[in-house]
């Protein structure tokens, strides 16, 4: 096969165009690294070492057959590996082909490509900028106008990049370091990336990875910058504790003085270059400093990431740049566990009871924190209760169980649409009943109290909860509504005006309803039309739920909290919990007392055993045995899960302790086989005694 890439059968050898290019001399097999990553009938079952990039040889030689049946689009030719994934579209290409035709490849999730037809577009509120505009990357101008080759930061209304200058930067940043270069955001800046065809590799940034590439850093700046310098010896003659002695600037730290040049009395005096002098002085609020000077509290971090610098601010030196990312990274770069850890300050010793009956765990909730007597800041007791019962028997129940349950009923809520992210719904009766407020205070006293993450918002949710629905952009996997989301999916693949408008008649009494209805004079004004639907029905449409919500959400300070710190919780808000391993678990769980060195050892493979699928529960079987919940809440357990050993014959968990009985047994497959069949048939008995109750 030669040096060709199997797939598209170009011997170019591009990294920034179409990635590595590969040779497996065993299989005499080359191959471009984006034509093997975006082939639509191949995926990756190896390890990364295995293969070509962790794709099988066998997995590669089929890929390539079923290519060989398929025709491009582009050049006519055979080996199509690669296949539009829009509903009902036929078109397949090579890579290289694709790129000629500017479709859009997604280097994220299942690896979609779209072709030229349906590729997803960026939506603008409005084009009124000048005729041309810099590419905030090579500063060279363009016109500010959304298109294949030309993007704008989704976090910034002024930034506006070329593709290609955004893809080189992408692949020399590294996902750690790809930002936006004007508010240096990079959650919604490379999600928006990533929808919009740019590759954003997982490796560190290629500075990081040069030999002393920060070497200089570490040499202090000793030089004389007045215009008069007094020293004999020379502008770089520094001898400490002596009027020699350099003193760099305290704003910039890249200028400095001797302290005599400067009639400066002692080191300790400040002192600023003339530039950071001219800055301070003529920035119109200068005041005469005071001591032990505190940022202003009052300002939040959306003042940070929404606010559109002025291309008049004068350029930041080394020295000033690096003691604003020291201070922004201890402003708001804060570990989750932390936060609620000091979240959870506020509970009194005082505690208050809940009786729950776990076949209604949402309505007994409800009841509890409804009543008057109620406050989120004492301590919560939980006692299990059933209807059925009538002698009245009360259990002691665990309190991370019944948050874990709470939040469960709260995803799978009426309150919520959506398959995986959640945006909020339009519920008329709970709008009603004030449950959307209720759903607020629900999530908010359980983080407090040391219940699991949500995990379960969509990034707009999060973002409009943080930064405001006035400045947040909806996108089209927030639409649930499978009507909506085709007439909006239909405006942004119309082609010309009187297809545009023809379905602008056709769905003129909904667009009408909703006051989106606007003239249609040229094929741009999709954009706006396509958006107006979605702010409508994303953000508009649910206004009264959200402010209900957000209202619930600020109990114990928990929404402000959210505000100032918005990157820590997003990663509990918008993503799941990372999977358990048998590592984890065997972490987890503290020794208690001397135990049996033969039954730890068969704990110990016990757990591997279930990691590599070898028995019939899982991790989160395990967890759940043994404290209610399955996964490890933000601030952890309390108290510390622990195991012991005992002469018994099935396990037994505690979940009020967090506590997990082992068994012991003289053989390991006596240990399996008991393990297995109490924690799989205690969880079928517990859920069968609650699945009468469905819903809310």
């Amino acid at each position: 096969m030669g040096d060709a890439c199997v797939f598209c059968r170009k011997n170019d050898d591009c990294p920034i165009k179409y990635g590595e290019k590969k040779t497996n001399e065993k299989w005499d097999l080359t191959v471009h690294y984006y034509c093997l990553l975006m082939s639509s009938g191949i995926w990756q079952r190896g390890k990364e070492e295995e293969g070509v990039y962790g794709f099988l040889i066998e997995d590669i030689r089929k890929e390539v057959t079923r290519a060989s049946k398929l025709k491009c689009s582009v050049c006519k030719k055979t080996g199509a590996s690669i296949g539009c994934v829009a509903p009902r579209c036929k078109r397949s290409y090579h890579f290289p082909c694709g790129l000629q035709k500017e479709c859009i490849f997604q280097f994220t999730g299942n690896f979609a490509s779209f072709c030229w037809n349906h590729r997803p577009v960026q939506i603008i509120t409005s084009n009124n900028y000048r005729d041309s505009l810099p590419c905030t990357i090579c500063l060279e101008f363009i016109a500010p106008t959304p298109t294949y080759s030309v993007l704008r930061s989704p976090c910034c209304k002024n930034a506006w990049f070329h593709r290609d200058c955004l893809q080189v930067q992408a692949i020399n940043a590294g996902v750690f370091f790809f930002r936006c270069t004007v508010c240096n955001n990079s959650d919604i800046f490379q999600k928006e990336m990533l929808r919009m065809g740019i590759h954003i590799p997982e490796k560190d940034a290629s500075w990081e990875l040069e030999e002393n590439a920060y070497q200089d850093l570490l040499q202090h700046y000793e030089h004389c910058d007045v215009r008069r310098c007094r020293c004999k010896e020379g502008r770089d003659y520094n001898v400490p504790d002596s009027k020699w002695e350099i003193k760099r600037c305290q704003c910039c730290g890249s200028s400095g003085t001797h302290l005599a040049c400067s009639s400066l009395q002692s080191w300790e005096q400040n002192w600023e270059c003339l530039e950071c002098r001219s800055i301070l002085y003529n920035s119109g609020d200068f005041q005469k400093p005071k001591k032990h000077t505190l940022p202003n509290t009052n300002v939040g971090i959306t003042d940070c990431l929404l606010e559109e610098s002025s291309p008049k601010l004068p350029r930041q030196s080394p020295g000033a740049q690096r003691k604003d990312l020291l201070r922004q990274g201890s402003k708001f770069k804060r570990d989750i566990s932390t936060l609620i850890i000091e979240l959870g300050f506020q509970i009194k010793k005082k505690a208050k009871r809940l009786y729950i009956n776990k076949a209604n765990i949402w309505n007994s909730a409800l009841d509890g924190f409804r009543n008057q007597n109620f406050n989120p800041s004492y301590s919560i007791e939980v006692v299990y209760v059933n209807e059925n019962d009538h002698f009245g028997r009360e259990h002691p129940g665990s309190k991370q169980e019944f948050l874990c349950l709470l939040m469960q009923q709260l995803e799978n809520s009426p309150l919520f649409e959506g398959s995986l992210s959640k945006n909020l719904s339009l519920n008329s009766q709970a709008l009603k009943e004030n449950l959307y407020y209720e759903a607020g205070k629900m999530l908010a006293i359980s983080l407090v109290h040391g219940g699991p993450s949500p995990g379960f918002f969509s990034k707009t949710l999060f973002n409009c909860l943080v930064y405001g629905p006035e400045n947040t952009q909806p996108i089209l996997d927030d639409v649930s509504d499978f009507d909506v989301a085709q007439i909006i999916i239909r405006i942004n693949t119309a082609t010309n005006v009187a297809d545009l408008n023809s379905l602008v008649n056709e769905c003129y009494n909904y667009l009408e309803l909703i006051g989106c209805l606007r003239l249609i004079t040229s094929i741009s004004d999709k954009y706006m039309l396509a958006k107006d639907i979605l702010v409508y029905h994303v953000i508009k449409r649910v206004q009264a739920p959200f402010e209900s919500f957000k209202q619930g959400l600020k109990t114990l300070g928990v929404l402000e909290k959210i505000q100032t710190y918005p990157e820590a919780f997003c990663s509990i808000f918008c993503h799941k919990p990372e999977n358990l391993s048998a590592k984890i678990l065997s972490d987890l769980f503290t020794v208690r007392t001397l135990s049996d060195v033969q039954a730890l050892g068969f704990w110990n493979s016990y757990l591997q055993a279930v990691e590599d699928g070898k028995s019939t529960v899982t991790m989160e079987d395990i967890l759940i045995f043994a404290t209610g919940c399955n996964s490890i809440p933000p601030a952890g357990f309390k108290p510390t899960p622990s195991i012991e050993c005992l002469h018994m014959d099935f396990p037994v968990g505690n979940k009020c302790n967090n506590s997990l009985a082992l068994p012991i047994t003289s053989t390991y497959k006596e240990f399996q086989e008991n393990m297995d069949f109490a924690i799989k048939n205690t969880l079928r008995l517990e859920k069968e005694e609650n699945s009468h109750f469905i819903g809310h």
